[in-house]
Formats: structure tokens, C-alpha cells, sequence
């Protein structure tokens, strides 16, 4: 494209534009009034448009098309709403059958109209009248000057401005409208970008935008003058390393030394002779190694390879801690360790003592399921002292990606071996300890399955050649003593849960407590607090307050958190000079308020008589066991049930059987029969917020609903669970000791469990069950005689089954 000012007459022919023009749509050309614009044309309208004009001086409109992939217009939208009214001053047929054609710009005008569209295109306009054209002020002239600065800026940076530009611009400077428009004319700007300029009929706005334009010109060719330098920096830089490093290698094989890169593949080399790996792990180093040696060092590739050789040669193939196999003293670091958890220590003991007599077997795979602050993962390290091995312990909570597990490919940016190669790495052995902690927590997402990635690793069958992805060679893992941790089962896969060998941890006494307390976390605390030993004492009484008033916790870590607190307080004290560092300082029973505070927990006992349609139930939950409020009123209606508490389906359905139960013996419990179609009944399980599911509170709800119907109260100091049949028969629940437990620290005096659970009271730790009285119940009945005031059912004594002697079957 050409152009160039108009003269004179451009100005003459602008005051005569008709209201009617044929107009010539344009896609990649702006034409400006005073300037001149050589374009090709080849759309069929505008051929016809250039062949009808009778003269080569005939008027024409020239417009802008919005959509450059348009290929015809069809609707006024289709342009911009100023165009500018042309002299066609040349045109010239070409051999392709396109016209090369030249128009001269003369006057702004608003295209009003489309009059019509064949042959080709006719527009009805009227002029568009600038504001400020005439504008010769000081402040207009001094933006002028401003323009013309940073233009002629603009033709020193970029090479593509010719510098016969700024001349041209010093001889054309008639009014900021026109000045703008010759700006706008030689700049490179997109056609969007022209246009917006013709379009603004404010010559001061037009000017201000040109100007803007150009320092965004200005910034962007300084921006890629930068980017330019900085790269051909970096090529000759890149180049003269390239050339520096050929020079050194030939001086070196000059001298006899050999240096660089052949050095570091010899030191690799030496490395691997010295490692004694597998064969098969040693055939794929020395191809890693070799392949290294045609890499250049300057290769983002050589990295890559190097890392990896570094991973085979690090990794503890042969190399074996030696077991302590005396049990005594196993034994012995155990118990100072942890206090109780003898089925865990005794399966520690089983493994050295077979281990000693075998000499070599496979690593079980414990899995440690218990509510939280039980000792679990701190299990861990204690057997690992115990046995003489090295222990890694890795968090598998929140994790959703099987490549934490399996590795990353070599082929990613950042690729690096799995945790479990990682743990290897670290311990420098191949049978450590490694705690995979809080299995149970395990995620899944689009990333993979890592539930599904650790079925290998846990595998005794498979696990003795376990591939990483990163490192891609088998490794054994058969040696490894896998310990995993777990608060609940039930979140883990069938098949993941199939290769672990289940050890439960239950909850402790307040005996246990206070032993534990009084070894390992009070002299703790008291070490962290910077007080002196011996000098802080906890009465028994104290120790046993802040359990049963601060704390109802399976485990320990809030009460380590209250003796924490204590040391604390007594630390301020000591510090702040109320008391001396040397004064012995008790802690009795009536200060632990004042150190923690009211008491937060009351025993059920102390703080609620027995009550119409309330329950004390039991739960089993991950966080150990506990006592579970349930709540029944009625009120006049249909004989509709509501259940509330955030219930899963089977605790709805324990309901339901409850109420049918209730239904069909109300004779017996001296209800009259149309009391259940003129109420309406509401089981409420508090503490809504906490899902609740599962068959064992049938015995509970069944209570509840019977008080509720017979106006009789239930005590407050008993608790009870148990499934409940449409019978009434009383069937075994699973959680036994964590429910038994639960009861003894809420303060109930009376537990009633099913008697087919007789087994399981053996896991209860004594001291629970001299303090509280338990009964075993076969039929529902015996539960609402002991349980609900008043009230006293006949029990049929269960059936005994007698054989006959001769012919005939078993009759009961």
C-alpha cells in the first residue's frame, strides 16, 4: 500500500459529496481523507463497482468491514460507522482478473444507509462533522510537538520506519485532526485499530490516541530489542562454551589427562563395580552409564540420565541391618516405650523368635487399627529400637496420586521415585521398619488409585520384585517390616485390607491413664517446660480429675495437652518470680480449675435422673468408644415416625423393627392398642452433625419407645447395646471392650450387652469390670426390667434341646 498527501484541491472536492455513493467495502486497508491508498481488489461487487464508474475521477465511499472473514456484506452493521469519501484516481486491470486500484481520501462521512447491494454496493451518507480541527492553541500545538517527539523516537528504535517519514511529518502539520490521520497513515497498527482512530470525530481525543498508540509502539519495540539481545547473548555465549570445551578436551588428551565428562563416566563406572548390584539391576546401569557417555553435558538429557544412575547406585540392594534377635531385651525396650498394647509386643516377639530359628523369612505386614492417641505410630519407632532397625515413616493421609507410591515416569520434568524408594534411600537398608501411617485416609482421584498401587507393595507374594516407575528394576521389599496405621477399617479397600494382618488397639483405663501419666507424660512435660525434675508432683486425685472432668478421649493426646498446659501455667509462675525454681510445687485437686478452668465433663450419673423416653446407648466410632444419647417423645397426630441425627439406613431400620416390636406386644406392656394410631412419635439422636449408622442400638431405641409408651422412667446410670430382632431376641455387636470402656469413664454404673458377646469381655481390662456391674441379656425384655423403673416382664427361660433315643428327629 502507497501513501502520500493530498494537495489543495482535495479540499475543493470535499465540499461537493453527494448524499448518495457507490461504496467500495475494504478488509485490510484504512483509507485517511488527504492521503492516498493503492489496494488490490478481487470481490466480484467491487470489480463490478470499478468497471460502472464512468470517469477514473469519480466520487465513491469507502468503508471498513468489521469481519475480515465476511465474505460479503449484507446489513449496514457489517462496517464501521465512518467511512471516508474518495477520488478514484487510478485503476488497472491485472492478468488474474483483479484490478489494482488507487483512491484519495477526502472527507470523513456517516454511512447511513444501504440503498443497494447488486450489482454492487450504493450507500446513502451524510458528512461527519469534526470537533477541533481548527484548533491552533498553544496546548494543541505543544501536543502536536509531543506526537511528532515520540514518533520520530519510535523511527529510531524500530528499523522498519523509514527516517524520510519525519521530514514528510514536519512539512504536514495542518490542525491535530489531519496531523493525526498522517500518523495514523504511516504507522504498522492493526485495521481494528485505524479504524477506531477514523472514527473519532474529536480531533484532540484522535490526536491523544495516536499518541498513546505510539508509546505502546515504543514499549513493545524496546521489549523485543531486549528480548533479541538477551538471545543472541545466550546463542554466543552457548557458542563459545561449545568451543572452549573442544579446545580443553583436546589439551587434555594432549596431556594424558582425562577429565570431564569421560572422568565422571570412569568414576561411575568404579561406583558400579564397587556396588555389587543384581545382575539385572547391574545390566541396566552400565546401559544407563554407557548411554550417558554420548550425551553431551551441556543436554538437558544428561541430568536426567546422571539422577537415575545415581538412584540405582544409591539404593540398598544388598545392604541389611543386623536383627537383635534377644527377645528378653526386645522385650524389655518395648515395655519402657509403651505402656500395655501386649498383643502388638507379643507379634513383635513371635516375628524375632521365628526369625531366630529360621534365620530368614518374609516381613509381616501389621496393620494397627485404634482410635487416635493410643500410641500407634509411635509404635513404630519403639520396635524398630527394639529390633535394631533403621524406621522411615511416611503419611499416607490426603494422598490421591498412585505415582507417590509407584514413582513418576522418567519422561516428566521433575520425575523422582516413589515414597517407598525414598524410605529405602534414606535408611541406607533393605529391611527397615517403614510406618505407613493413616492408611485408612487414603484419596483417589483422576491422578489414580494409591489404595490400588499399595496392593503390591503389601503383598509377600509380589512385593520381592516391586518395579518403581522411575527407577524401572525390580527391587525386593520382601525384607521390609511393614507397619501400617489405621483409625477404622471400613475406609479400606477389600483387597488392600486382605494383605494386612489386623492388630486392634482399644482404649485406655483410668488405671492405665495414670500410669502412663505419672512414666512417661508428666516427666515430659515437665522437661519441655524447663522445670527442674522431681520438683512438680501431680496427686494421684489430680491426675485422675483432669482425666474424668477434662478429657473423654480412647486415647491420650488431649490429656497430654491439659499436663501440658499445667507445666505451662506453673513455668509462668516461676518465671514472673511468684515462685522459685527450687520450691517443690503440688498440684492438687482443687487447683487443676484453677489452671485449665471449669470443669468440662461431668459424669451421666451426676446429671440426669432417670427420665421418661431417654436412653443411654454405646457406640463404636474411629475415634474409640462412647455413649450415645437417645431421645424419644410423642405428640398427638396419625401414628407417624420421625427419625432425626443424621441416621444411616440401618440405624433408621433398627427403628422401625422397635416400633413394630413395641406394636405387637403392647398387651404385654399394658398399652393401650390405639395409642400408636393417635401419636405421633420422634426418635431424636443428638449431636446431630455426626453421622450415625448400624444395627447395635435396637436394645436402646426398643427401650426408649417402651418407657415413652408406658409413662415409665429409664436410669440414668445405665447403658446398654445390642441388635434387636421383630422377637425381641438380643443379638452380638462388634466393639465390645471400646463400648465397655466408653461406659466406665461416663460415670455408668450398670452396662447390658448381649450375652452371645460373653467372649469378648475377656478384652476388657479388669479394672472395668470390678467397677462396673454388666449383665448379659439374651431377650429384650431383661433390658426393660433393668432398665425402666416399675417395670417387670415375664422372661421365658430359653428352651434346652433333648435327643430321643430311637427313631425320630431333635425336638426342643
Amino acid at each position: 500500500m502507497a501513501v502520500y498527501t493530498g494537495n489543495n484541491s482535495t479540499k475543493i472536492l470535499a465540499q461537493s459529496v453527494p448524499n448518495t455513493l457507490p461504496l467500495l467495502p475494504l478488509v485490510s486497508v484504512v483509507v485517511f481523507p488527504y492521503n492516498v491508498a493503492s489496494f488490490s481488489v478481487h470481490r466480484k461487487r467491487n470489480i463490478n463497482l470499478l468497471n460502472g464508474l464512468p470517469t477514473a475521477d469519480s466520487l465513491i465511499a469507502v468503508g471498513i468491514q468489521r469481519d475480515p472473514n465476511r465474505d460479503a456484506i449484507g446489513v449496514l452493521e457489517d462496517l464501521y460507522p465512518i467511512g471516508v469519501s474518495g477520488r478514484l484516481i487510478h485503476k488497472m486491470y491485472l492478468p488474474d482478473g483483479t484490478i489494482q486500484a488507487a483512491v484519495q481520501g477526502l472527507t470523513r462521512v456517516k454511512l447511513k444507509k444501504l440503498q443497494g447491494l447488486d450489482p454492487f454496493i450504493v450507500a446513502e451518507v451524510s458528512p461527519a462533522h469534526q470537533v477541533g480541527s481548527d484548533d491552533e492553541s498553544p496546548a494543541m500545538q505543544k501536543k502536536i510537538i509531543q506526537a511528532l517527539d515520540k514518533f520520530e523516537t519510535l523511527v529510531k528504535l524500530d528499523p522498519n520506519y523509514s527516517n524520510e517519514l519525519v521530514n514528510v511529518l514536519k512539512m504536514n502539520i495542518k490542525g491535530p485532526g489531519r496531523f493525526a490521520d498522517l500518523l495514523a497513515t504511516y504507522m504498522q497498527l492493526p485495521v481494528a485499530t485505524k479504524a477506531q482512530i477514523l472514527c473519532e470525530l474529536d480531533c484532540k481525543k484522535r490526536l491523544e490516541l495516536v499518541i498513546q498508540l505510539i508509546e505502546d509502539e515504543i514499549a513493545r519495540v524496546a521489549v523485543d530489542r531486549e528480548v533479541k539481545q538477551r538471545t543472541q547473548v545466550a546463542i554466543e555465549k552457548s557458542q563459545r562454551d561449545y568451543f572452549l570445551r573442544q579446545q580443553l578436551k583436546a589439551i587434555r588428551t594432549e596431556l594424558g589427562d582425562v577429565e570431564g565428562a569421560e572422568a565422571e563416566v570412569e568414576r561411575l563406572k568404579q561406583r558400579l563395580a564397587e556396588a555389587k548390584l543384581p545382575e539385572h539391576a547391574h545390566k541396566e546401569c552400565l546401559a544407563e552409564i554407557e548411554r550417558l557417555n554420548l550425551i553431551s553435558e551441556a543436554s538437558a538429557e544428561y541430568n536426567v540420565v546422571h539422577t537415575h544412575i545415581d538412584w540405582l547406585l544409591n539404593l540398598p540392594w544388598h545392604k541389611t541391618s543386623k536383627d537383635n534377635l534377644d527377645l528378653k531385651h526386645a522385650r524389655k525396650i518395648l515395655d519402657e516405650d509403651h505402656f500395655g498394647l501386649d498383643e502388638v509386643k507379643d507379634r513383635i516377639i513371635e516375628f524375632l523368635a521365628v526369625l531366630k530359628l529360621k534365620n530368614e523369612m518374609k516381613g509381616p505386614i501389621l496393620c494397627l487399627v485404634g482410635p487416635p492417641g493410643v500410641g500407634k505410630t509411635s509404635l513404630g519407632r519403639s520396635v524398630a529400637g527394639a529390633i535394631g532397625r533403621e524406621f522411615q515413616r511416611i503419611s499416607l493421609g490426603g494422598l490421591s496420586d498412585d505415582s507417590e507410591i509407584m514413582g513418576h515416569r522418567r519422561t516428566y520434568v521433575g520425575a523422582m521415585p516413589g515414597r517407598i524408594m525414598q524410605a529405602l534411600k534414606k535408611c541406607g537398608t533393605a529391611n527397615p521398619i517403614i510406618m505407613l501411617d493413616e492408611v485408612d485416609k487414603l484419596g483417589r482421584d483422576m491422578r489414580g488409585d494409591p489404595a490400588a498401587a499399595l496392593l503390591e507393595v503389601l503383598d509377600p507374594e509380589q512385593n520381592h520384585a516391586f518395579v518403581d516407575r522411575y527407577i524401572d528394576t525390580p527391587f525386593d521389599l520382601s525384607k521390609v517390616l511393614f507397619i501400617c496405621t489405621a483409625n477404622m477399617l471400613d475406609t479400606i479397600p477389600g483387597p488392600l485390607r486382605d494383605r494386612m494382618e489386623v492388630i486392634r488397639l482399644s482404649g485406655y483405663t483410668l488405671e492405665e491413664k495414670e500410669q502412663i501419666a505419672r512414666t512417661y507424660i508428666i516427666p515430659r512435660q515437665i522437661e519441655q517446660a524447663g522445670l527442674k525434675r522431681g520438683k512438680v508432683k501431680f496427686k494421684h486425685s489430680t491426675i485422675r480429675e483432669i482425666v474424668r472432668g477434662y478429657t473423654r478421649e480412647a486415647g491420650l493426646r488431649n490429656f497430654e495437652r491439659r499436663i501440658a498446659a499445667i507445666c505451662r501455667k506453673i513455668a509462668t509462675r516461676v518465671a514472673g518470680g511468684e515462685a522459685k525454681a527450687d520450691d517443690v510445687i503440688t498440684v492438687s485437686t482443687a487447683d487443676v480449675s484453677d489452671y485449665l478452668g471449669p470443669r468440662l465433663w461431668l459424669p451421666e450419673s451426676a446429671t440426669r435422673k432417670p427420665e421418661i423416653g431417654v436412653v443411654n446407648g454405646l457406640a463404636w466410632t474411629s475415634m474409640g468408644g462412647d455413649t450415645l444419647l437417645i431421645e424419644s417423645t410423642r405428640y398427638k397426630g396419625k401414628g407417624d415416625i420421625r427419625v432425626t441425627g443424621s441416621l444411616g439406613d440401618v440405624m433408621k431400620e433398627s427403628v422401625t423393627t422397635a416400633l413394630s416390636w413395641v406394636r405387637s406386644h403392647a398387651a404385654e406392656l399394658g398399652v393401650a392398642a390405639d395409642d400408636f394410631s393417635k401419636y405421633d412419635v420422634h426418635v431424636h439422636f443428638p449431636e446431630g452433625a455426626v453421622p450415625k449408622d448400624g444395627p447395635s442400638a435396637g436394645v436402646s431405641i426398643t427401650t426408649a419407645l417402651v418407657s415413652l409408651f408406658t409413662g415409665k422412667p429409664v436410669r440414668g446410670d445405665i447403658a446398654m447395646t445390642g441388635e434387636v430382632t421383630l422377637r425381641g431376641k438380643v443379638l452380638a455387636v462388634g466393639g465390645i471392650k471400646e463400648k465397655v470402656l466408653a461406659a466406665y469413664r461416663s460415670g455408668i454404673k450398670h452396662v447390658l450387652l448381649p450375652k452371645i458377646n460373653d467372649k469378648d469381655l475377656r478384652d476388657v481390662p479388669e479394672e472395668a469390670r470390678k467397677a462396673l456391674k454388666i449383665s448379659l441379656t439374651e431377650d429384650v425384655r431383661e433390658n426393660l426390667n433393668a432398665a425402666i423403673v416399675g417395670l417387670k416382664l415375664r422372661v421365658e427361660a430359653p428352651a434346652k434341646r433333648k435327643r430321643k433315643t430311637g427313631k425320630g428327629s431333635d425336638d426342643e
